[in-house]
């Protein structure tokens, strides 16, 4: 409709006459005795003059819109106020015409003060035995509700909503106003947006689904008008109440005689409608995380709402950001994959139960973007109810003697993610790759060997009291897990048996700040205070010798996303849960897009990966595994190219697995979060261990997808700068030794003897023969004879040159002294 011309005279003549009634008609409506006193009509004229000149309107809150990664499956929805704006166009006919014949029947006649409605109201309210008038258009009921809307203090809500003459008054001058700015088909939309009708529904969409499940566009001739006699008291006429359903329908019909009376529908059609019965099909909007569209989102819904409010582009304050989520009408792609998420939400549950006080972590990260696929656990995301609990004893018996009640199976805790308090879990092993890592960067070789024993003496000074120090001594002693020997070991194979007294001498050569230094660059946080403290002092840093074995408290977001930077080629990526957001008006903002940054080498990046093939039962062209993985059912269970490791803390209190393909990086912890210190062994690959929900998420998510190999790292950092071994055959040990030193290599006597054609107590060749790294180990092989004549260059096949650690000078400061891992 075009927007009328107005009569400059006739709005002055309007608002006068109005202005001098509204005293009087509001007056009459509380004091019909007095009505014509005179003194509101002198408070209208007085008032009029301190009235602003223009209205502004403020954009009524908005609903916002969580999806997953497909733009089309409901996650979750936000909001201060269900409301979603929507075009005249998007709206039925039928809600047009209702609301007129409920609100304004001359609402596309007057200039937005009705003056016969004035004139009715002021007769009306004479009467004491008259239900009172207020003789609002629509125009002037929108006006109200914009004034309120645009508020800045709450004194102004109540004036734009209190009945006095002085409100009337601004209503009438704005309304006028607005007629000459806005068409009335404008006018009309604007208000059905605005409008309340109840049981959280604000604006005719959310109306239509809260009571109908329909969009407005599909209303019904006794739909629209049930929803248009709500507008008047939302409360006393709530069809969803025993209640208020009578009035509720009383009122429809009401509304429905007057749709009649307006020419907008026929009688015949008026007792058809009243004919049919009110059904009341729809629901409240699920508001927030804990009524996401299945619940086990729930946990992805928090760290999505916990990232949003750490984001400075929302607002300066954690208020500002939350009134923007909850009214900005955002429609946002999360990065929820639904296949991913699924998948794992079946494995945690598979593994335990969501009243096992054990919980079963798994988040998954896409390499190269950060985006986060998938956070599952088996908890139900919950607030439990003190009043009727039904979370189970706290693990913690010191806790569980005093009554109090665990966070399980209902928790809203940041479990995967950190936050509020929750530092992490000692995830283990998997923080070897960390060691690889400094190394790497350090220019040593995947191909270095060490000759593991037993148990390590190391040159970090740790308390002598400790189980972890060497008996007598002030010196940090690890043992393997398997209280054996590791032999000779290069980083594949270490990797892949996970030996402890391989990686604590590697750290103490290159340096243990340097290997903290790799985990930072690489994304772990460091949330206990302490250890934030050591992170970030490098004289602490150098003494904390158990950190190559993962006594540092991690979140299972936090080791999917390290291991994504390095399937990434190095690229480290912040995580984030948001894959495009835009905004009311369609934009896309920025926020949304992926934070990356190069942290590693491409080169180093590569050849820790093809380390990590090693533990999970993969190999590449270039590893030399040998014969120990940890987890080595993890490739032949996805049937991809994987890499991965992982890991078990001291007593077996946690542990952890992460898997990794190109696409998808997956790291799980188990652990106890009520009470780290659990006497409950926790298991790896039995069904309700660890591996299993990790390596069956990971093959979910790969589930259809093209199976994409690692890159392989260069010859020189696998190999580095290799030598030709000399052949000590048939020599005599003291001159073999001799002659391996002196072609600058560190020799090496084995302990057993082979079958050989050399006397019996000589070399009977080296491990490795042919060729090994410059200043490695090379092991002499000593005959046990059964043979006679020269062998010039006999050799085993298994072992490795070695070389042993640099002994790097001590420090005051002390590092933990927790015991290694596995």
């Amino acid at each position: 409709m075009r927007k009328r011309d107005h009569n400059v005279l006739t709005n002055a003549a309007s608002l006068l006459i109005c202005g001098l009634l509204a005293g009087v008609v509001v007056a009459a409506a509380a004091f019909p005795a007095v009505a014509m006193s005179g003194l509101a009509a002198k408070a209208s004229a007085e008032t009029f003059g301190a009235l602003p000149k223009e209205l502004t309107m403020a954009r009524a809150p908005q609903i916002s819109y969580l999806l997953a990664s497909d733009a089309k499956t409901p996650l979750a929805t936000m909001y201060d106020e269900n409301r979603r704006d929507v075009t005249l166009a998007d709206i039925s006919p039928h809600m047009q015409q209702a609301i007129i014949a409920a609100e304004d029947h001359d609402f596309y006649k007057h200039n937005g003060v009705d003056l016969n409605g004035v004139a009715r109201a002021f007769v009306n309210n004479s009467s004491a035995d008259n239900d009172r008038q207020g003789a609002s258009t629509l125009t002037m009921q929108y006006v109200r509700m914009g004034i309120a809307y645009s508020a800045t203090h709450p004194a102004d809500v109540i004036a734009a909503t209190e009945d006095t003459s002085a409100r009337k008054l601004r209503e009438m001058n704005y309304a006028l106003q607005i007629e000459k700015k806005l068409t009335k088909d404008e006018i009309l939309e604007s208000y059905l947006n605005l409008a309340a009708f109840g049981n959280g529904a604000y604006g005719v969409y959310a109306a239509s689904q809260v009571y109908f499940n329909k969009p407005p566009k599909e209303l019904k001739i006794e739909e629209a008008a049930m929803l248009a006699g709500l507008v008047k008291a939302p409360t006393s006429f709530d069809p969803t109440t025993k209640s208020g359903y009578p009035h509720a329908v009383a009122r429809r019909d009401y509304v429905i005689d007057h749709m009649v009376t307006t020419g907008a529908i026929t009688r015949e059609e008026a007792e058809a409608a009243k004919a049919t019965k009110l059904v009341v099909k729809g629901k409240r909007a699920p508001n927030g995380c804990v009524a996401t569209n299945k619940n086990a989102w729930g946990f992805f819904c928090d760290y999505f709402y916990r990232w949003w409010m750490s984001q400075e582009t929302f607002g300066s304050t954690t208020y500002d950001r939350e009134r923007r989520l909850k009214s900005g009408g955002y429609t946002i792609v999360t990065t929820l994959d639904k296949q991913a998420q699924d998948g794992a939400d079946k494995a945690v549950r598979a593994a335990k139960s969501v009243n096992s006080k054990e919980a079963v972590m798994v988040a998954v990260v896409e390499p190269g973007t950060g985006r986060v696929r998938a956070l599952s656990v088996n908890r139900n995301f919950k607030l439990d109810n003190p009043k009727n609990p039904q979370n189970k004893p706290h693990s913690d018996p010191a806790k569980r003697a005093k009554g109090t009640l665990g966070n399980y199976p209902n928790t809203v805790n940041p479990l995967l993610t950190g936050g509020d308090g929750l530092t992490g879990y000692q995830a283990g092993s998997v923080f070897k790759i960390y060691t690889i890592v400094a190394a790497l960067e350090k220019g040593i070789p995947l191909s270095y060997t060490i000759n593991a024993p037993q148990q390590f003496k190391s040159e970090y000074i740790i308390d002598r009291s400790s189980d972890a120090a060497c008996p007598g001594t002030h010196f940090y002693c690890p043992m393997n897990s398997n209280r054996q020997p590791g032999g000779v070991k290069d980083m594949w194979s270490a990797f892949s048996a996970s030996t402890n007294t391989y990686f604590v001498p590697l750290q103490q050569q290159v340096g243990a700040e340097n290997v903290v230094d790799a985990a930072k660059r690489l994304g772990i946080q460091f949330r206990v205070s302490k250890e934030n403290d050591w992170a970030n002092d490098k004289a602490a840093a150098h003494q904390w010798g158990s950190f190559t074995l993962g006594v540092t408290d991690t979140t299972p977001l936090e080791l999917a996303n390290s291991y994504a930077t390095l399937a990434a080629d190095g690229k480290y990526c912040e995580p984030i849960p948001v894959q495009q957001i835009r905004d009311l008006d369609g934009n896309k903002l920025d926020v949304a897009n992926p934070r990356c940054e190069k942290r590693i080498s491409t080169e180093v990046a590569r050849a820790a990966v093809d380390a990590a093939r090693c533990p999970v039962g993969d190999n590449s062209s270039t590893s030399k595994c040998g014969g120990s993985r940890t987890a080595a059912e993890v490739k032949y269970q996805v049937g991809k190219p994987v890499a991965g490791k992982s890991g078990t803390t001291d007593s077996e209190r946690t542990a952890s697995l992460v898997a990794m393909t190109k696409q998808y990086a997956v790291a799980g912890i188990l652990a106890d979060p009520d009470w780290p210190q659990t006497n409950v062994k926790m298991k790896h690959k039995p069904s309700d261990g660890i591996n299993p929900p990790v390596w069956q998420t990971l093959k979910a998510a790969m589930d259809g997808k093209k199976a994409i190999n690692f890159d392989p790292p260069g010859q020189k950092i696998s190999l580095g700068d290799q030598r030709s071994i000399p052949g000590v055959g048939c020599l005599d040990i003291e001159r073999a030794k001799s002659r391996i030193s002196g072609a600058g290599f560190q020799p090496l006597v084995s302990s057993s003897r082979v079958t050989s054609d050399c006397p019996a107590g000589t070399a009977a060749g080296t491990s490795p023969s042919g060729r090994t790294i410059k200043g490695g180990i090379v092991t002499i092989m000593v005959s046990a004879g059964n043979g006679g004549g020269d062998n010039d260059n006999g050799g085993g096949n298994n072992g490795r040159p070695s070389t042993g650690p640099s002994s790097p000078p001590s420090s005051p400061s002390r590092p933990p002294d927790d015991r290694p891992g596995g």
